[in-house]
């Protein structure tokens, strides 16, 4: 049963994989003025690539500050376990 559902999920993932076609991100305004820009020697496309990456990387920045939050309110310090130091029997 396991091999059967193993194959199921490599087969579309495999699908999902070769099956994508490539797309343009941009609306056929930007990309045309972008370009045309880009031809007469101007620096807006440095501007939309600094800002999709400011884009992109704002959900990480997001979830790591959360994370270092949820870090420093919920770690412990100064525990005592109170183990004894007396053999355990695991019979």
């Amino acid at each position: 049963m396991k091999s059967i559902k193993l194959i199921l999920v490599l087969f579309a993932f495999s699908l999902l994989t070769l099956g994508s076609l490539p797309v343009k991100a941009q609306c056929s305004l930007c990309s045309s003025a972008v370009e045309s820009n880009t031809a007469n020697g101007g620096k807006t496309s440095n501007g939309l690539n600094h800002g999709i990456v400011y884009l992109l990387s704002a959900p990480y920045v997001a979830i790591a500050a959360i994370g270092l939050v949820w870090y420093k309110k919920y770690r412990r310090k100064d525990v005592d376990l109170n183990v004894p130091h007396d053999k355990l029997n695991l019979n």
